[in-house]
């Protein structure tokens, strides 16, 4: 059985992946992230600084709960 905690991470794993591959492969959707969305463009920034931070930060929650054995 999956847990509730596992399926998270794994959404939360698709998702930096995903914004990795788009900061690092496609730069014409970052100008369009901050022209159309200047708003969250703010708070949210794709850098690629960030979100190779974020996929690190994902990747440690990852090991953390292989230790705990939840996935």
């Amino acid at each position: 059985m999956v847990n509730f905690e596992a399926i998270i991470f794994y959404l939360f794993l698709l998702d930096s992946l995903g914004a990795n591959i788009v900061v690092w492969f496609s730069p014409g959707f970052v100008k369009w992230y901050k022209k159309k969305l200047p708003s969250v463009s703010k708070h949210a920034p794709l850098t690629k600084g960030w979100v190779f931070l974020y996929l690190i930060l994902v990747l440690w929650v990852g090991c953390a709960l292989n230790r705990l054995g939840i996935i």
